[in-house]
């Protein structure tokens, strides 16, 4: 397995922007049904509850992003990990935001480390 490419402080920044700018948290997976998008998967901003709904028992305005719609085949990726990438996308709306965080400390602690290390040696 390669090593992915270091973020460059750009990247962070950019990041930051897009989820600053998404749609605020919680975003939950929904399953939901009708007849007209049979099996939906869906990211939403409101839990799921189980109960499958059928449109138009949902509001359509609180879904961000689906990973399946069955019927019309409109969104159905080939590996069928549907519920697989709609968990991520929901996880990333909120690790996202943290990770570029995190990442900005132990690099801002990684610099002050380093120059108390060079300060140290000039002693």
């Amino acid at each position: 397995m390669t090593t992915p490419e270091l973020l460059s402080d750009e990247e962070l920044d950019q990041l930051g922007e897009l989820a600053q700018a998404a749609t605020p948290v919680p975003w939950f997976v929904r399953s939901l049904d009708d007849g007209h998008a049979m099996n939906l998967v869906a990211v939403s901003t409101t839990p799921d509850t189980g109960l499958g709904e059928r449109w138009p028992n949902f509001d359509h305005r609180e879904i961000l992003a689906a990973t399946l719609v069955q019927h019309p085949r409109y969104v159905d990726a080939a590996d069928e990990w549907w519920d697989e990438n709609a968990q991520f996308i929901a996880a990333a709306r909120e690790a996202v935001p943290r990770l570029v965080a995190e990442i900005r400390s132990l690099r801002s602690q990684l610099k002050a480390s380093s120059s108390e290390d060079r300060s140290r040696g000039a002693n």
